[in-house]
């Protein structure tokens, strides 16, 4: 793996879209940016969780590994206070809609790898 393929993924992880944006797929990127801030920003504005590991919780790891995919902004957000109301009933689709924003992001990882291997036009 050379030093471009490995600057666009930690980019890629880092900032969704910042992978593609590096790579001179500018309108890629900003469009991958877009939908993933705004699938992650709906989740998190009709009261979905942001999974942390909890003790005795097995599960738990899962959902944080799907849910860090999303990079810098996870991080954020999870530094800004707790997020999620399980009394709410759009509870499960606001989490839904945070984990999916990482697992998109993670996909985004490895189409800017598969571009900057030359595997991928």
């Amino acid at each position: 793996m050379n030093r471009k393929t490995l600057t666009a993924m930690v980019l890629a992880f880092a900032l969704p879209g910042a992978g593609h944006f590096y790579l001179g797929r500018r309108a890629r990127g900003i469009a991958f940016c877009a939908i993933v801030f705004f699938m992650f920003a709906v989740g998190l504005a009709i009261e979905g969780k942001i999974y942390t590991i909890e003790p005795g919780r097995p599960l738990t790891i899962l959902a944080t590994f799907a849910s860090m995919g999303l990079g810098l902004p996870y991080f954020i957000a999870r530094a800004a206070g707790p997020f999620g109301n399980i009394l709410s009933i759009t509870y499960e689709y606001g989490t839904a809609f945070a984990m999916t924003a990482g697992l998109m992001n993670f996909l985004l990882i490895l189409d800017a790898f598969d571009i900057a291997q030359q595997r991928k036009d």
